[in-house]
Protein backbone atom coordinates (compact mmCIF):
# COMPACT_ATOMS: atom_id res chain seq x y z
CA UNK A 1 0.00 0.00 0.00
CA UNK A 2 2.85 2.31 0.64
CA UNK A 3 4.61 1.40 -2.73
CA UNK A 4 1.05 2.66 -4.20
CA UNK A 5 0.88 5.86 -2.47
CA UNK A 6 4.34 6.62 -2.87
CA UNK A 7 3.87 6.25 -6.45
CA UNK A 8 0.52 8.39 -6.43
CA UNK A 9 2.29 11.52 -4.87
CA UNK A 10 4.62 11.74 -7.36
CA UNK A 11 2.65 11.29 -9.82
CA UNK A 12 0.26 13.98 -8.34
CA UNK A 13 3.49 16.09 -8.17
CA UNK A 14 4.35 15.88 -11.48
CA UNK A 15 0.97 16.69 -12.55
CA UNK A 16 1.43 19.93 -10.87
CA UNK A 17 5.05 20.44 -12.32
CA UNK A 18 3.50 19.75 -15.46
CA UNK A 19 0.68 22.38 -15.05
CA UNK A 20 3.72 24.76 -14.59
CA UNK A 21 5.20 23.87 -17.87
CA UNK A 22 2.12 23.71 -19.60
CA UNK A 23 2.03 27.70 -18.32
CA UNK A 24 5.51 28.27 -19.92
CA UNK A 25 5.19 26.66 -23.00
CA UNK A 26 1.80 29.03 -24.08
CA UNK A 27 4.31 31.57 -24.43
CA UNK A 28 5.73 29.52 -27.34
CA UNK A 29 3.58 28.42 -29.15
CA UNK A 30 5.18 25.98 -31.68
CA UNK A 31 4.60 23.05 -33.14
CA UNK A 32 7.65 21.78 -31.55
CA UNK A 33 7.16 22.88 -28.21
CA UNK A 34 3.81 21.14 -28.53
CA UNK A 35 5.20 17.94 -29.37
CA UNK A 36 7.58 18.47 -26.14
CA UNK A 37 4.90 19.33 -24.06
CA UNK A 38 2.03 16.12 -25.17
CA UNK A 39 5.28 14.27 -24.49
CA UNK A 40 6.06 15.33 -20.82
CA UNK A 41 1.70 15.23 -20.41
CA UNK A 42 2.10 11.38 -20.86
CA UNK A 43 5.28 11.23 -18.70
CA UNK A 44 3.50 12.80 -16.02
CA UNK A 45 0.11 10.20 -16.33
CA UNK A 46 2.51 7.31 -16.92
CA UNK A 47 0.99 7.35 -20.39
CA UNK A 48 3.49 5.09 -22.26
CA UNK A 49 1.81 4.30 -25.30
CA UNK A 50 0.83 8.41 -25.45
CA UNK A 51 4.45 9.24 -25.05
CA UNK A 52 5.77 6.48 -27.85
CA UNK A 53 3.33 8.38 -29.97
CA UNK A 54 5.58 11.88 -30.04
CA UNK A 55 8.64 9.60 -30.94
CA UNK A 56 9.91 9.05 -34.04
CA UNK A 57 10.64 5.35 -34.53
CA UNK A 58 14.06 5.98 -34.52
CA UNK A 59 14.14 8.15 -31.47
CA UNK A 60 17.51 8.55 -29.58
CA UNK A 61 17.48 9.78 -26.00
CA UNK A 62 21.04 9.83 -24.25
CA UNK A 63 21.25 10.74 -20.20
CA UNK A 64 24.84 11.92 -19.51
CA UNK A 65 26.73 10.32 -17.05
CA UNK A 66 28.87 7.38 -15.56
CA UNK A 67 27.38 3.31 -15.15
CA UNK A 68 27.10 4.75 -11.35
CA UNK A 69 23.74 6.22 -12.42
CA UNK A 70 21.69 3.08 -13.01
CA UNK A 71 19.85 5.21 -15.81
CA UNK A 72 22.97 7.16 -17.45
CA UNK A 73 23.18 6.01 -21.07
CA UNK A 74 21.69 5.74 -24.90
CA UNK A 75 18.39 4.64 -25.37
CA UNK A 76 17.79 4.10 -29.26
CA UNK A 77 13.92 3.97 -30.31
CA UNK A 78 10.58 3.74 -29.10
CA UNK A 79 10.62 0.87 -26.53
CA UNK A 80 14.33 2.12 -25.74
CA UNK A 81 12.78 5.28 -24.24
CA UNK A 82 10.23 3.23 -22.33
CA UNK A 83 13.00 1.41 -20.56
CA UNK A 84 14.94 4.43 -19.68
CA UNK A 85 11.88 5.64 -18.04
CA UNK A 86 11.65 2.31 -16.44
CA UNK A 87 15.16 2.77 -15.32
CA UNK A 88 14.45 6.18 -13.82
CA UNK A 89 10.93 4.79 -11.88
CA UNK A 90 12.71 1.53 -10.63
CA UNK A 91 15.44 3.35 -8.96
CA UNK A 92 14.26 6.89 -7.45
CA UNK A 93 11.20 7.76 -6.39
CA UNK A 94 10.39 11.11 -7.90
CA UNK A 95 9.03 13.83 -5.26
CA UNK A 96 9.30 16.83 -7.47
CA UNK A 97 9.83 17.47 -11.33
CA UNK A 98 9.50 21.46 -12.73
CA UNK A 99 10.14 22.20 -15.79
CA UNK A 100 11.35 26.19 -15.22
CA UNK A 101 11.64 27.66 -19.17
CA UNK A 102 11.40 26.06 -22.75
CA UNK A 103 13.33 27.87 -25.17
CA UNK A 104 12.62 26.83 -28.71
CA UNK A 105 14.80 28.05 -31.98
CA UNK A 106 13.47 25.88 -35.25
CA UNK A 107 13.64 22.09 -35.30
CA UNK A 108 15.45 22.19 -30.73
CA UNK A 109 13.08 22.83 -27.72
CA UNK A 110 15.57 23.68 -24.94
CA UNK A 111 13.62 22.82 -21.45
CA UNK A 112 15.53 24.01 -18.18
CA UNK A 113 14.29 22.39 -15.26
CA UNK A 114 14.88 20.71 -11.58
CA UNK A 115 13.90 17.84 -9.64
CA UNK A 116 14.23 16.44 -6.43
CA UNK A 117 14.26 12.64 -5.61
CA UNK A 118 14.74 9.92 -3.34
CA UNK A 119 17.32 7.15 -4.16
CA UNK A 120 15.52 3.49 -3.53
CA UNK A 121 17.97 2.04 -2.62
CA UNK A 122 20.10 3.92 0.02
CA UNK A 123 17.02 6.44 0.62
CA UNK A 124 19.48 9.46 -0.43
CA UNK A 125 17.97 12.91 -1.71
CA UNK A 126 19.18 13.89 -5.31
CA UNK A 127 18.08 17.62 -5.32
CA UNK A 128 19.35 19.03 -9.02
CA UNK A 129 18.41 21.07 -11.92
CA UNK A 130 18.91 19.73 -15.69
CA UNK A 131 18.81 20.61 -19.40
CA UNK A 132 17.06 18.79 -21.95
CA UNK A 133 17.55 19.58 -25.64
CA UNK A 134 15.18 18.08 -28.01
CA UNK A 135 15.31 17.29 -31.75
CA UNK A 136 11.65 17.53 -33.20
CA UNK A 137 11.28 16.53 -37.04
CA UNK A 138 7.93 15.85 -38.78
CA UNK A 139 6.29 16.38 -35.70
CA UNK A 140 7.96 14.21 -34.09
CA UNK A 141 10.81 13.74 -31.03
CA UNK A 142 13.84 12.24 -32.70
CA UNK A 143 16.51 13.04 -30.61
CA UNK A 144 16.59 14.15 -26.43
CA UNK A 145 20.15 14.64 -24.86
CA UNK A 146 19.91 15.40 -21.02
CA UNK A 147 22.27 16.96 -19.18
CA UNK A 148 22.69 17.82 -15.09
CA UNK A 149 25.49 17.71 -12.27
CA UNK A 150 26.37 13.79 -12.88
CA UNK A 151 29.47 13.91 -10.62
CA UNK A 152 26.65 15.05 -7.30
CA UNK A 153 24.47 12.24 -8.84
CA UNK A 154 27.41 9.08 -9.06
CA UNK A 155 28.22 10.32 -5.46
CA UNK A 156 24.53 10.05 -4.04
CA UNK A 157 24.30 6.92 -5.63
CA UNK A 158 27.54 5.68 -4.73
CA UNK A 159 26.60 5.78 -0.67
Amino acid sequence: MKKVVSKTVGVILLALSLTTMSANAQTNNSKEVEVVNKMFQAFGTGNMEALKSTLSDTSVWVYYGSDLIPYSGTYKGKEEVVRFIGNIVSSVDILDFKVEQIISNGKTVVVLGSEKQKIKKNSKILEQNWVQVYTVENGLITKMDEYANTAYSEKLFKK
